[in-house]
């Protein structure tokens, strides 16, 4: 158990330094203050998040602990997470250039909205991993996985990507770029095919799944998709 705690660690503390490169190396200055304080909300947010997975549900702990496209099984997947990770790192790039070069013009007000947005993202992916413990970084149906259709899975058939793209969402404007809002976009529209593509696979081989979606008609925005 102390392998996941350490790993845990390590994978945040990577995360964290590739973010912070990522941010500060572009805009060529550590007065980026927008980055500051987004950095700040993220590692508040995920260090809660991990305290409750590790006093609560290590076995989830375990499963989001193995990310991204190396980490998954199917080879359309793996193409997927792909490019969600170039997204997902231009998301912080180029609001990087954007302080850099001048750019945007996001008032310093708005940016701090934003950056209670991203913790109301965190906030809501809170609620799928208290909810629901099969939620696990890659697609796959674990032994003994049953459909969960309470908390927020009343609403939305994929209530974690739904916070997540609040929190996309917010990034750019918490970090002073409108131009940003591009890639989180994009972003979303990758994160949108993965569901689709997550729903094939939940719906052959997760009993009561095809049901479930029969009863929860939106994907990721209630009453839109």
């Amino acid at each position: 158990m102390s392998n996941l705690l350490v790993k845990t660690f390590l994978g945040f503390a990577f995360l964290m330094l590739v973010l912070a490169l990522a941010l500060f190396i572009p805009a060529g200055s550590l007065s980026f203050w927008q980055a500051w304080v987004y950095l700040a909300v993220w590692a508040v947010c995920v260090t809660l998040i991990t305290l409750y997975l590790v006093k609560n549900d290590r076995e989830l702990l375990a499963g989001r602990v193995q990310a991204g496209p190396v980490a998954e099984t199917q080879k359309n997947q793996k193409i997927i997470q792909s490019l969600a990770s170039l997204c997902f790192i231009a998301l912080f790039i180029v609001p990087g250039l954007d302080y850099r070069f001048g750019w945007s013009n996001v008032p310093s007000i708005v940016s701090l909205i934003a950056d209670g947005f991203v913790a109301l993202g965190f906030f809501f992916v809170f609620l799928v991993f208290r909810e629901n413990s099969y939620t696990r970084a890659t697609i796959e149906v674990s032994k003994g996985q049953t459909v969960t259709t309470s908390g927020p899975y009343r609403f939305v058939r994929h209530p974690m990507y739904a916070g997540a793209s609040i929190l996309l969402i917010a990034t750019p404007l918490a970090l002073g770029s409108w131009i940003a809002e591009i890639f989180a976009v994009l972003l979303i529209l990758v994160v949108a095919v993965r569901l689709l593509d997550e729903e094939n696979l939940l719906k052959k081989d997760l009993t009561g799944y095809a049901e479930y979606c029969q009863t929860v008609r939106y994907h990721l925005i209630p009453y839109v998709w």
